[in-house]
């Protein structure tokens, strides 16, 4: 059944207002997938934080015009899926694993704001630590200092401590 204009509208905002939301939008062909992998692909991008969008190419470019996102208005041919994110890294990391594993799904490339990215570019982003990732590291730097600086400040008690025992021993 074919789209109404209301409809066609609809989507036109709702795929704009995402591209505008969105820290990383990245354009992959669908070549076959079967509705199960499809359906993995979608969880395991829910997972990281991505969403998948399958819609009309000739409405998402309306869509994507005059966003941040306009790059990718001409990567859009074929059967095209967009995935978005606020995080670029984790959802390049989670299209690359998966179009590793299955060579129905094709990364075409991308947009990370203004900057247009391609294949290569997406897989170098994918091998990057996450936001979480990183996170972690950072307090790991910062709690690492902390622990040093409290067993430096016990030694020298932990000493006090221990020539007053040694004097008390002798006498």
């Amino acid at each position: 059944m074919p789209m109404t204009r209301i409809q066609k509208k609809a989507q036109i905002e709702a795929t704009n207002e995402k591209l505008n939301k969105a820290g990383i939008a990245l354009v992959v062909h669908n070549n076959g997938l079967t509705v199960e992998q499809f359906s993995n692909l979608r969880r395991k991008m829910r997972d990281v934080g991505a969403e998948l969008k399958v819609s009309k190419n000739r409405l998402t470019k309306i869509a994507a015009k005059d966003t941040p996102m306009e790059g990718i208005i001409d990567l859009l041919k074929g059967p095209s899926v967009i995935a978005t994110s606020a995080d670029p890294v984790s959802v390049a990391k989670g299209l690359v694993d998966f179009a590793k594993t299955n060579d129905k799904m094709v990364i075409i490339g991308g947009a990370f704001g203004a900057q247009k990215l391609d294949v290569k570019a997406i897989e170098t982003l994918a091998k990057l630590p996450s936001l979480n990732e990183l996170r972690a590291k950072i307090v790991g730097m910062i709690q690492t200092p902390a622990t040093r600086i409290a067993g430096i400040l016990q030694a020298p008690g932990g000493q006090v401590a221990r020539v007053i025992s040694a004097h008390s021993k002798k006498e």
